[in-house]
């Protein structure tokens, strides 16, 4: 199996009430992706309730059965739509970290 995890920053220009939105959506879209990608075993977004102690907004923490699954998931045309689409449009700053359990 392997983890995929995501930490990203919304944009600085975003208002507060717009980083709910978006975040929201982000999670939507993310979170519906389960069920729709092989190889997909689970998927959850992290994206209210941060301490003040954060300096990111949002988390994505999905589990993959294999790296291959991970490559697959990449270039899904569900995942890729909801990539374009909310996340990057909306993001300035993303890490990931990528392992197997």
């Amino acid at each position: 199996m392997v983890k995929h995890i995501i930490l990203w920053k919304l944009r600085s220009e975003l208002s507060k009430e717009q980083k709910k939105e978006v975040a929201l959506a982000i999670k939507a879209g993310l979170e519906g992706l389960k069920g729709q990608v092989p190889g997909l075993l689970d998927i959850h977004v992290q994206a209210t309730r941060q301490l003040p102690s954060s300096n990111a907004d949002i988390m994505l923490d999905s589990t993959l059965e294999s790296p291959e699954a991970l490559q697959n998931y990449a270039v899904h045309p569900a995942h890729v739509a909801v990539a374009n689409g909310i996340v990057r449009p909306n993001t300035e700053l993303r890490t990931c970290l990528d392992f197997e359990v």
